[in-house]
């Protein structure tokens, strides 16, 4: 006798299982059984009885009622497959060694254009590949399959993280050194009278862009937030070149169009003005060309003993505190700024680090 609709459980499906029954049913490529199948299982999901299913399908009762306790069992996707000798095809360890390394490589490696797998990409690939590489029960894995298999191995190789190489055989020395420095502006109650200890660092590529079309204010009962035109134009691009003062948090900065060695040197002579003449200036900045360039030499020996320099390792930049001005920078006063010339960009850039050192915050390093 047929299961009634009341002595069934409802199907729950996932939008994504929804989508992919919708995708079978309509199907002209695969097989009609197979869209049949999906057409009983997404009726029954949507609410449909077992009887309305057959009369708009033209099945039996019988043969619906077989699918839709198939989908209960085993799921949507299992369920839309015949299963050989009446069992499901098991999946070894073998098999799953080598699903994992074929998750384990790269789309590209293997002929794709994609960098980096998604769920249906790597089924379809195992899918084609399985009888071939000897993995026949593979043959008709699903992105559900592939889900489960991802999961267990906790893989997500739809996904990128970075990290820093250590290519400086002294990194951990350099650091300890930076770190010391740290360690001993902190120490101190008030600044050292004999020694200024600045952060140094360029950003560069802030990019100048100017609206086609202005800004359109917020509106009560109409719009909460600014309005702005999609269209824009690019007007060029600046370096900020600015030292910290690890000290007092006060910032001196330049915004230029070039972050070379002149640029460079002239932030040295801005910082020279800046102190005392009895200071020196121990200056934390990290290995670029025009830090130790023939042109910054020369400066530096224009003005002897005035300047004593602490470099971070290489690739180990993230250890300057000054990135963390620069990160302020880039919520505050940078965030969506649009201009009408470079001109106007500078200023305000100059205008914000003005705002920064009428309020100046010292920066303390706390990453362990």
């Amino acid at each position: 006798m047929e299961k009634t609709r009341a002595r069934r459980a409802n199907l729950v499906i996932t939008a994504e299982e929804n989508q992919w029954l919708e995708e079978m049913a309509a199907s002209k490529k695969g097989q009609k059984r197979h869209a049949t199948r999906a057409a009983i299982m997404l009726g029954y999901a949507n609410g449909e009885s077992i009887s309305e299913l057959a009369r708009r399908l033209a099945l039996t009762r019988a043969s619906v009622g077989t699918w839709v306790d198939r989908a209960l069992e085993v799921g949507v996707y299992s369920a839309i497959f015949d299963t050989p000798h009446g069992a499901e095809p098991k999946i070894t360890e073998a098999d799953l060694a080598w699903a994992v390394s074929i998750a384990c490589r790269k789309p590209k490696d293997l002929g794709y254009a994609a960098e980096v797998w998604s769920r249906s990409a790597l089924a379809e690939h195992l899918r084609r590949h399985a009888q071939a590489e000897g993995h026949p029960a593979l043959s008709r894995a699903a992105k559900s399959t592939v889900q489960r298999l991802l999961t267990k191995h906790a893989l997500q190789p739809q996904k990128v993280g970075y990290y820093l190489e250590r290519r400086d055989p002294e990194f951990d020395r350099k650091m300890a050194e930076v770190l010391a420095v740290y360690t001993e502006v902190s120490a101190r109650e008030e600044p050292d009278p004999t020694m200024a200890t600045v952060s140094v660092d360029e950003k560069p590529g802030v990019q100048a862009i100017a609206n086609t079309a202005p800004d359109l204010p917020p509106v009560p009962g109409v719009h909460r937030q600014h309005a702005r035109d999609h269209e824009y134009r690019r007007l060029g691009t600046c370096s900020i070149i600015a030292g910290l003062d690890l000290a007092t948090g006060r910032v001196i900065a330049r915004v230029e169009r070039r972050h070379r060695s002149r640029e460079f040197v002239a932030l040295l002579r801005d910082l020279n003005a800046a102190y005392p003449p009895d200071m020196r200036i121990r200056l934390i900045l990290d290995n670029h060309s025009a830090h130790l360039s023939r042109e910054t030499r020369a400066y530096l020996a224009s003005v002897p003993n005035r300047f004593l320099f602490v470099l971070t390792p290489k690739h180990g930049s993230w250890l300057n505190l000054v990135e963390t001005l620069f990160a302020k920078m880039a919520r505050t006063f940078l965030r969506h700024i649009r201009v009408s010339s470079w001109e106007e960009l500078r200023d305000r850039i100059l205008l914000g680090i003005a705002e920064i050192n009428a309020h100046p915050v010292v920066h303390r390093w706390r990453a362990t």
